[in-house]
């Protein structure tokens, strides 16, 4: 069995999206060919709800871990709260974090979870350093390597953010 973890950028540009998906569909088919294959996603809008939808396609199981007990309610935007929906009744496990607020606390504490829980970390990540802000897509990577856990940037040509 290896369990995937993701990281990575919600505001990929719309004509990003096409190149992340099948990014990620060829990078996970090596693990579904080795058997079991767990992704470990917090679902949020762009590159976490991408790796999370390749995982279910691939046939591998999801568990997703929401930061706070009121991430849903106050973070899930209207055009993202469909596709949430799903991903929560289609996993295998829903870890909701204690944290009352979904702040840079809560973000900080759900990256340690995927970090804990991860033989691998997929990065949908542009390269760029931490903005300092702390819980960010870079911020995940490097603790990722520090605690040795493995990490595949996925940022394939031509992919961009929203700016």
């Amino acid at each position: 069995m290896t369990t995937i973890a993701v990281t990575g950028h919600m505001d990929l540009a719309e004509d990003s999206v096409s190149l992340v998906r099948s990014a990620l569909d060829d990078l996970l088919k090596q693990y579904v060919d080795d058997g079991d294959l767990v992704g470990v996603s917090c679902i949020a809008k762009g590159a976490d709800s991408l790796f999370a939808e390749a995982v279910l396609a691939a046939g591998g199981r999801l568990i997703v871990v929401i930061p706070s007990q009121d991430y849903r309610q106050n973070k899930v935007k209207p055009d993202h709260a469909v596709l949430f929906d799903h991903l929560v009744e289609a996993a295998e496990e829903v870890l909701v974090l204690p944290n009352g607020t979904a702040d840079r606390q809560a973000y900080e504490a759900a990256n340690a979870v995927l970090i804990e829980r991860a033989d691998r970390l997929v990065a949908v990540w542009n390269g760029e350093p931490p903005t300092g802000k702390g819980g960010g897509t870079a911020d995940t990577v490097l603790e990722a390597r520090a605690a040795g856990v493995p990490v595949d940037v996925v940022w394939p040509d031509g992919a961009t953010r929203r700016g």
